[in-house]
């Protein structure tokens, strides 16, 4: 374990940042630092990223990029790290790049031939799996599926062919229709819906998809959800009747 003191910033180097995906203390002394210590912030939401900023008493200057700006800004951030810059790469919640702006502006990054640095920290995906109680060995992360009904339905029987851990992003107007679909299409299977992670009112339910969907009927749906759907290899083979006789 490194116990000295810890070097400075690279210059002319992109640092993605962890935030918080719930509860402020899920950020780590290192990204902490690097926020300190950058001379910009790259923030999907300034205004979002701004609140945390505040909270830890850190001012820095910061621009926006999302989803419709990704590309001009990843040109614009390349510029700046060529020109010796240390910039902090945060998304609203969680690790960037991760169902969520990012990827784009590491990729334009590593092809410029510049530097990119992880700092870990909390994802929900990470969060929702390890305390699931599902097999980890092996998983699969989808991100969200797609809306529309033909693309939704020919994803996701591609992605419950699957071994593994099935792992998924759902918003709450949605994710009653996802356990009902999965119900469909394997009944059997144990699922693990989870909501507000790592918030005062953090909430797991399991059971099957059919179960967990009755359940959310009587619950509140406030938040994005991780729905996790454990592999087919879990269910008892079927066994051979015998021979009458």
């Amino acid at each position: 374990m490194e116990t000295s003191t810890p070097p400075p910033l690279t210059p002319g180097t992109l640092y993605l940042v962890a935030t918080p995906i719930g509860n402020l203390e899920d950020i780590t002394l290192r990204a902490l630092r690097v926020l300190r210590e950058c001379d910009l912030v790259a923030a999907e939401d300034t205004r979002h990223t701004g609140q945390l900023l505040q909270h830890f008493n850190i001012r820095k200057p910061m621009v926006s990029y999302f989803r419709f700006n990704e590309a001009r800004r990843s040109a614009e951030i390349t510029d700046r790290l060529r020109a010796g810059a240390t910039v902090a790469l945060v998304t609203d919640a969680g690790t960037p790049g991760i169902s969520d702006p990012g990827s784009r502006v590491v990729a334009e990054v590593i092809a410029a031939g510049l530097r990119v640095e992880p700092i870990p920290g909390a994802c929900a995906l990470v969060a929702g799996l390890t305390a699931s109680g599902l097999p980890t060995d092996e998983f699969h992360f989808a991100g969200f599926l797609p809306v529309k009904s033909g693309q939704r339905a020919r994803r996701l029987a591609e992605l419950l062919a699957l071994p593994g851990t099935l792992c998924v992003y759902e918003s709450p107007y949605r994710v009653t229709r996802l356990l009902q679909e999965i119900a469909n299409a394997c009944p059997e299977r144990r699922v693990v819906a989870c909501r507000e992670l790592t918030k005062k009112f953090e909430e797991w339910l399991r059971g099957t998809a059919a179960a967990v969907a009755a359940d959310l009927e009587r619950r509140p749906r406030k938040g994005e959800f991780v729905v996790l759907v454990a592999p087919a290899s879990e269910l008892p083979e079927p066994t051979d009747l015998p021979e009458a006789g």
